[in-house]
């Protein structure tokens, strides 16, 4: 065998270790998870298990299907109001995200070098505080004896406290406060690499700062927009933390939803089918997101 044939073996080789790596990892933690939870959707439960999907009749098998629970999901109006209700929360929270952080992210990558990596740790803290305790925090500031009714009470800005707690205030704030970080540092890592020529170039021919900012700032950072809005939307549409402890009756989403087909009705059956529409209705948006990236990278 020749040099180059080694080579050029050695290089395939190579070549499907970097692919193959990855899509093991995908099987094991990803495809292979979401087919059992797809097995068990179409079972029925027992008493302690699900009903096997495939038996034998006379020696042949016999592929059963149940599709009743898909079909109760989308008759039953609690199941459709809780997506809805889901979806609705995870939109606002990632517009609010993305009001907050393109300004913090946009200062922050016009801010000077060496200030940069402070901003960004500052970025991160939260990250060193366990999720849970940061969401209890909130839960203190906002019941009607806590921090800022008290705070504003003795200020005399109100007689009475303020319902903030177990309504959508409450969990939009957390919500937003959770997934903030997500939205900014996508945005500065795509704001830091912009090309200041453009702007300056503008500026030549006349252009107002916010008119600059508007047809080329904008349009050039709308990879770091897709990016964080999906990495702010996703997570938020199957929250069951921040609902659980912040949000009331009123704020339903499916990650309750979900807890409850488990753990408290143990008809797994029904729940890995509240979980296979979740993950569709997650798939749509990401599609449609990730299409309109793979555009802008073409132009």
């Amino acid at each position: 065998m020749t040099k180059l044939a080694r080579f050029s073996q050695s290089l395939t080789s190579g070549k499907l270790i970097v692919i193959g790596v990855p899509m093991a990892w995908f099987l094991l933690l990803v495809a292979i998870p979401l087919l059992i939870i797809m097995k068990i959707s179409l079972s029925e439960m027992e008493a302690t298990s699900v009903s096997k999907m495939i038996s034998w009749t006379n020696g042949l098998p016999t592929l059963k299907l149940n599709f009743s629970n898909y079909q109760f999901i989308f008759s039953d109006a609690l199941y459709v109001k809780t997506y809805i209700s889901s979806i609705k929360y995870a939109l606002i929270t990632t517009l609010i995200c993305l009001g907050i952080g393109y300004p913090f992210a946009y200062f922050m990558a016009r801010a000077p070098k060496h200030i940069q990596p402070t901003l960004l740790m500052l970025i991160m803290l939260p990250f060193w505080t366990s999720f849970l305790l940061r969401i209890y925090a909130w839960k203190t500031l906002l019941v009607s004896n806590g921090v800022i009714n008290n705070l504003l009470m003795s200020l005399h800005v109100i007689n009475a406290p303020l319902d903030m707690m177990n309504n959508s205030f409450s969990l939009t704030i957390g919500m937003v406060y959770s997934y903030l970080p997500f939205m900014i540092l996508p945005l500065y890592a795509n704001l830091s690499k912009l090309d200041l020529r453009y702007l300056e170039a503008a500026a030549d021919l006349g252009t107002s700062p916010f008119k600059a900012f508007w047809l080329i700032t904008v349009p050039l950072s709308k990879a770091g927009i897709i990016a964080g809005s999906m990495l702010v939307f996703i997570p938020a549409v199957g929250e069951y933390v921040i609902p659980e402890l912040l949000g009331g009756p009123s704020t339903l989403m499916i990650g309750r939803v979900l807890w409850d087909e488990f753990f408290s009705n143990n008809d797994w059956p029904m729940a890995a089918a509240v979980a296979v529409v979740m993950i569709a209705l997650i798939l749509v948006p990401m599609a449609i997101l990730n299409r309109a990236e793979a555009k802008l990278e073409e132009a």
